[in-house]
This record gives C-alpha cells, structure tokens and sequence, in this order.
C-alpha cells in the first residue's frame, strides 16, 4: 500500500464528491448542491482560509481533511480548524486518520500556526481514541445557532 497526501486539485472532484457524500451519510446530513458546490471551490481558492488535504492510496481518493485557518482572540498567530475529516470505510483500521492529524501537525509546524483543534460526536468512539491519543478533550460544550 503506497499512501500519499497533497493539497486537494480540480481533478480530484468527482471522488472527493463521493468521498463528502459518505462523510455526509454517516453523520446522518444533508447538505444542498450548492452548499456542496461553494465548498468544493472555496477548498481549490488558494487565496481563502478554507483547504482541503487530499489522501491517496495507490492512486486512490481514500480520505481528505477540511480545514479553516483563522486569526484568534487568544494566540498571535493563526489557528487551524480540522472541520472535517473522513477515510473511505473500504481504507479505514491502517492508521490513515492518524496519517492525516499527523499531516496537519506538520503543516502547523512548516507555517507557524499556534493552534490546531476539531471537535466530534461525543458518541464517536473509533475517532475519540485516535483523538484521545494527540490530546485531552476539553469540558467546553458547543452551542449553534443557524441562520442561514
């Protein structure tokens, strides 16, 4: 198995698609196409504060990370949201979740960044252990509003 990850690239939209409808069904939602769509041109925008993280097995499209890069309250520099992250269930029990925390690591690290934080399902026991192995989770408890 040869494994690789890179920056998302126009070519690689019909996979990620399929890729983001699975992430999409296992968190049982719904997002529109043109949700979808803005996301998808937001994640190639090199001049935005949203990317996405390609992973390749063999040539595949096995999993990707999106993430938001921001200014914060409480660092100088800039912090890094994993709002996303998602292996291919044929892919999933070979470290590649791991694979790609450790990618984000390592770009904080070549770029500066202060922070890197995400947050899951209290209920998603197979993340939370890899989770739990980088970091302990905080007593923070997350309110949403949506208004759009």
């Amino acid at each position: 198995m040869e494994a690789a990850i890179r920056n998302l690239e126009a070519a690689d939209e019909t996979a990620w698609r399929g890729l983001w409808a699975g992430y999409l069904g296992f968190y049982e939602a719904e997002v529109g196409d043109e949700v979808t769509a803005a996301t998808w041109e937001r994640l190639l925008d090199p001049a935005g504060q949203m990317f996405g993280r390609a992973l390749e097995v063999d040539g595949r499209l096995a999993g990707f990370t999106i993430s938001v890069l921001h200014p914060g309250s409480w660092t100088l520099g800039l912090q890094c949201y994993l709002e996303d992250l998602y292996i291919d269930p044929e892919f999933r029990g070979m470290g590649l979740g791991r694979a790609l925390v450790d990618d984000l690591l390592d770009l904080a690290g070549e770029c500066g960044w202060d922070r890197l934080y995400w947050h899951t399902r209290a209920g998603n026991e197979t993340a939370r252990k890899l989770y739990d192995s980088y970091a302990e989770a905080d007593d923070y408890v997350r309110y949403r509003i949506s208004l759009g």
